[in-house]
Order: structure tokens, then sequence, then C-alpha cells
């Protein structure tokens, strides 16, 4: 097997990184620690920065993860595609059966400091294996048998996920989609994809109930269709959308500043969390969310122009699955705290508090420098003439 290039360059020469992506990395991470501060000061009686101080710490072990993830040639991964799955797989089976139980559903497993969200770091875990599989298949992309098992690979995650999470399985097909269309699949499987999307979305919520099966719990149905008209809505959900709709308004263009109430009074539901994007909208007003959305805009045209840069289509597609991942998840939270998308629990990546999110994010922005190191140093060998 021939060297890898990574492991010839010359002694003491670092490979180059993206400094926007990084520039939008930290500006995320920045704001997500001035948002918390201002936001959960008055949670923990007698430690005001506890979440800030967890946060803090979860981004320094992210980003420590991430620059080491960058200096390994990622094409290493491909190998252990099978290794890499079965992780997943493993993972997500062990909070099936060991995680603890929170409002009717298992999503992580508890341990002393902090609780491990398998479905998130799954995420990162199946962009790497399913593009992995895809490159396996390139020359067959064309059939439709192929098609069917690459769907079935990244749909089996997917579904295991949906038992209890219904939010982080919608990214996996997110993920999953974004694959097969920079794989370049034929538009005919995107569209007998789509039909089939459809249906089993209208079986779930309306045929499968009108015959007595019952698929989703009353919870999940009245996250899904309250943002159609929350005022409507008794319960959690509609309220939780009303909430973040009036924090959010209440902004303004330059927000409330030390007078918005909203969060510090606990208005604002899992306002560290899901609904991080309320405090924004109200401390400080359009100005704060534009500035915000503006470095989820320059996290996301960096990721798509190191796409455009990976020295081969496995680098491409892990581009593509994590463009697809972040964009997913700031489409859907965003539209869910202005009333616009359903409430699914999908967290503001490096905004919202969680460890496991915050993990997962910054290991796919190390991807994302790995492709972009990698596609420099190709570009510059074959510049040079150079054998590669």
């Amino acid at each position: 097997m021939n060297e890898p290039a990574a492991s010839r360059l010359p002694a003491g020469l670092r490979l180059p990184f993206d400094p926007l992506l990084a520039l939008a990395a930290i500006g995320l991470m920045a704001a997500s620690l001035v948002t918390l501060n201002a936001s959960t000061s008055q949670d923990v009686p007698g430690d005001p920065h506890y979440y800030v101080t967890r946060q803090g710490v979860f981004f320094a072990i992210g980003t420590l993860l991430a620059i080491v993830l960058s200096r390994i040639d990622y094409s290493r991964f491909r190998e252990l595609k099978y290794g890499i799955y079965g992780l997943m797989m493993a993972g997500l089976l062990l909070v099936a059966v060991f995680g603890g139980v929170t409002r009717g559903s298992r999503r992580a497993i508890q341990l002393p400091f902090f609780e491990v969200q398998a479905s998130e770091l799954g995420k990162v875990l199946l962009i790497v294996a399913l593009a992995a599989f895809v490159v396996d298949h390139a020359r067959r992309l064309g059939e439709r048998d192929t098609t069917a098992r690459l769907v079935l690979i990244g749909m089996v995650p997917a579904m295991f996920v949906m038992v209890s999470d219904l939010g982080s399985g919608l990214v996996y097909i997110a993920i999953l989609f974004a694959a097969l269309f920079v794989a370049g699949v034929s538009w005919r499987h995107f569209a007998g994809l789509i039909t089939l999307g459809v249906v089993s979305i209208a079986l779930v919520l309306s045929a499968a109930p009108a015959v007595g099966v019952t698929v989703l719990t009353p919870e999940q149905s009245s996250r899904l269709t309250s943002f159609l008209s929350p005022s409507d809505v008794s319960g959690d959900a509609g309220y939780q959308q009303n909430q973040s709709r009036i924090a959010i308004g209440s902004g303004q263009k330059t927000g409330r500043g030390e007078l918005a109430t909203q969060a510090t009074l606990n208005f604002i539901p899992e306002e560290r969390t899901d609904f991080a994007f309320a405090v924004v909208g109200e401390r400080w007003g359009f100005a704060g969310a534009g500035l915000l959305l503006s470095l989820y805009a320059l996290l996301v045209w960096r990721g798509l122009r190191i796409l455009t840069m990976a020295k081969n289509l496995y680098g491409a597609l892990i581009a593509g699955g994590v463009v697809a991942m972040l964009l997913f998840q700031v489409f859907i939270n965003v539209g869910m705290n202005v009333g616009i998308m359903p409430i699914t629990g999908i967290p503001l990546p490096l905004f919202s508090y969680g460890g496991s999110s915050v993990l997962a994010t910054l290991l796919a922005i190390g991807l994302l420098q790995s492709i972009y190191a990698q596609g420099r140093f190709a570009a510059a060998t074959k510049r040079r003439g150079l054998p590669f």
C-alpha cells in the first residue's frame, strides 16, 4: 500500500487550515458562552457560572480533538468503515438498553460528569462510514439496487434513533440525502425516495391513527403539528413556541439588553438548549440574531468551499455530509424558535448547551479542516509536478 501523502510531508511542515472556518467556529463558541452567562446565571443557586463553565470545558476538549483530527489524513477512515459503522450502532444500542429515561425517551447514558448522547456522536460516525460505502459503490450508482443498499445503510440507524429522538433521526436522513446528492445519484431515484417519504409521513400522521394504529405518542404528534397554530394548542408544545415568539418579537431591532426577562424569569422553556436562539432575539434583537446567523452562513459557506477543494470523492462526501448536518440543524432549530417549524429537539450547533452536541460538531469541523489541508497539499503537489 502506498504511504499516505500526509506522512511524506517535510519534517516540521505544518498542514494549512481554513482560518475563516476556524473564525466562524470560535465566534459561535464565544456567542454561546455570552448567551449562557446572560440566561442561566440564576439557574443554579450559589453557582451563577455553572453552565458557562461546563460549556467552556466541552469547547476546550472538543477543540483539542478537532485539532488532532485535522492533522490526520481523513482517507485513512475509509478502510475502517465497518468498524466505524459498528461503533455507531453499538452506541445507539447501549443507549437503548442502559440509557436513562428523560421525558419518556432514552437518549443518553449518564456518566459521572455529563451525559453521552450516542445519537449526536453517531451523526459524525454515519457521515464517515456512509461516505466510504458510497465510494465503494461509485461505479454502480446509476443502478436502483445500489441506491437501495445505500439508503438501507443510512436508514437503519435513522429509524433506530427516531424511536427515542425524532429530531436526531431526521438529521441522519438529511446526511443520507446529502451523500446521495454529492455522489450524483439519479434524480429518478431521488423522486422515488421523496415520494416514499411523503407517503410514509401521511401514513404516520393520518392513516395509521385513523385505523387505530399508534405510531407516534400524543406528545410527539403535538410537537410535530403545534407550529401550524401554536395559540390553539394546549400543553407544552403550544406554550413553548408562543413564549419563544414573544421573546424574539420583544427584542425588536437591538434587543432589550438587561431588561430581557423571558429567559431569566423562566418563561422561555429550555433556554439553554432548544430555545437558546430566542434568548438572543430578546436580549440583542434583530442585530444579535443577524450576527449569529451570519456566523452560521460563514460556517456553511466554508464547508461548501472545502467540498470543492477535496482531493477525492471520499472527502467531498464527508464535507457534504457535514454541511448537510449543520445546515439542517440550524434551519430546523431557528425555524422552531420563530414558529415556522415543528419542535423536534434539534440543538443549535456550537451554541446550544450540551457536551455531546458540542463534541460532535467540533469533530465534524476537524474533519473539514483535514479535507482542506489534504486538498491544499494535493493541489500544491500537482502544481510542482511531484509524485502524489
